[in-house]
């Protein structure tokens, strides 16, 4: 029985490959900008979004789906979508506590079998301008792709005082309660 990652997400194919998951991925058919839209509440946003995400895999096959949404401030923020916007949600974030929300999702015959949401928080320090340009210049475009314009695992890292949180969540996916699930479905070693 094949599993598939229904996500383009790098970092969490990156995930999976590390615990030695095997899986293929695809593109998951999914309007997200409308589950935004209907929603607030950053749990339900990627608990659906994960949720849909998985069950958009047709088929006897099992899927995993997973989204991550960041706020600051009460206010949810997408990807940036350009540098200057990138710029932007720097300096907004500067001296604030990020909330970082992650969802996972195992599907089935377009049904949710399981499923986990996970929280973060993280405390961005007082960024400068020479500072946000410095970063961008290094990051860019790679942290475009990343809610919350971080890589952890780069040099996103240095946006920080303070993380507390399961540093897996943090980079998009709820991965060590996804291994359990997986593991007492058979789908990988016990």
């Amino acid at each position: 029985m094949a599993l598939i990652l229904a996500s383009t997400s790098i970092i969490r194919r990156q995930m999976l490959d590390a615990a030695g998951v095997q899986y293929r991925a695809e593109r998951p058919e999914v309007d997200e900008a409308a589950v935004k839209a209907r929603l607030d509440d950053p749990e339900q946003v990627v608990g659906e979004l994960a949720a849909l995400k998985a069950c958009s895999i047709g088929g006897a096959d099992w899927a995993i789906g997973s989204d991550s949404v960041v706020s600051v401030d009460g206010c949810p923020f997408d990807k940036p979508a350009d540098r200057d916007q990138a710029e932007e949600h720097l300096r907004f974030f500067s001296g604030k506590t990020m909330l970082l929300t992650s969802a996972v999702a195992l599907a089935r015959d377009g049904a949710v079998d399981w499923h986990c949401i996970d929280c973060a928080k993280l405390e961005v320090r007082s960024l400068s301008d020479d500072f946000i340009h410095f970063y961008l210049d290094a990051e860019w475009p790679e942290v475009g792709y990343c809610v919350g314009v971080f890589r952890l695992e780069g040099r996103g890292v240095q946006l920080f005082d303070r993380i507390d949180g399961n540093y897996f969540t943090i980079l998009g996916m709820p991965l060590l309660p996804l291994l359990g699930a997986l593991r007492e479905r058979g789908l990988v070693p016990r």
